[in-house]
């Protein structure tokens, strides 16, 4: 949650630091390669390509306006000739295209300061333009790979015994928490078995060897409707199963039975976890607060 919150009006220095520290933490946190390397390949060279696209597309501020009232000449030529409107409204038409004066010739003889990065040919590169590829880059790497990493290092039970006890306060209101969080958990441990039926299923079409060129584009259109119907009833069957496992052990309701999540207490990892959180939160204020 502190990843997602202290990008909000953070710099681009502070968003580049976060995808770095999201970075080391995945290779500290014994996690194994196979596990997250794939996943991070194709999320940094996604990324990649969105700070690419973002830094050379236009910014908008060198923007072309046609003027709403024509210029002196013209004008003039309006006062004493009013006959001539047709050669007033040529002369409004060609009149030439006023631009909004470029950053980039207003330079600091003294930091050599430019608003134009790069430009050659037809790619430019401004310094907005580079803001605007880092923070969408960033952002996007950062809001999914942290949840990816959060459910990877967090058991199910921990992550929802922590919202159970945050969301003690609405049992006054009468809404049932235990219900919402039993929901949760369910949904957070039926992720896995989604994946590992679609890995099944995946393997099962490449090892039959289908020659998708003599299909065309109708057959393999088939072919994969056939695999998406399969796929639900797998997963319907899965939920059914789990249902009856539920049923079996005598759960009905969350309201009749005490579930037992996890006890929570603090232990010194966790007084030093919020130690490290504090001086995370500190650093932030210090240097990533956005002038």
């Amino acid at each position: 949650m502190s990843f997602l919150t202290t990008y909000i009006f953070a710099n681009n220095l502070w968003r580049v630091l976060l995808v770095v520290l999201l970075i080391f933490i995945t290779l500290i946190a014994r996690i194994p390669r196979r596990v997250w390397r794939q996943q991070m390949g194709w999320l940094l060279m996604l990324c990649f390509f969105v700070l690419v696209i973002g830094a050379i597309s236009p910014d908008g501020l060198g923007i072309s306006y046609q003027p709403r009232l024509p210029d002196a000449k013209t004008a003039k030529l309006l006062v004493h000739n009013p006959e001539s409107k047709l050669a007033t409204r040529e002369n409004v038409k060609g009149a030439p295209v006023e631009k909004t004066p470029s950053l980039s010739q207003h330079k600091s003889q003294h930091q050599g300061y430019s608003y134009v990065l790069f430009a050659k040919g037809p790619v430019t590169v401004t310094r907005y333009s580079l803001d605007l590829g880092v923070s969408l880059s960033t952002i996007l790497f950062t809001v999914i790979y942290s949840t990816n990493l959060y459910l990877l290092t967090t058991a199910p039970e921990e992550i929802t015994a922590g919202i159970e006890n945050l969301m003690q306060p609405l049992r006054r209101l009468r809404l049932p928490v235990t219900e919402i969080t039993l929901l949760l958990t369910l949904s957070l441990r039926f992720i896995p078995l989604v994946l590992e039926e679609i890995q099944n299923l995946i393997r099962s079409v490449m090892t039959r060897a289908i020659n998708w060129k003599k299909l065309g584009f109708k057959g393999a259109t088939k072919v994969w409707l056939i695999v998406a119907e399969r796929l639900l009833e797998n997963l319907l069957l899965r939920a059914e199963q789990m249902a009856n496992a539920m049923v079996v052990r005598g759960f009905t309701s969350p309201n009749e039975h005490q579930v037992q999540w996890h006890n929570l207490r603090l232990t010194r990892r966790d007084w030093l976890a919020l130690g490290v959180l504090i001086l995370f939160w500190g650093v932030r204020l210090a240097i990533g607060t956005e002038v």
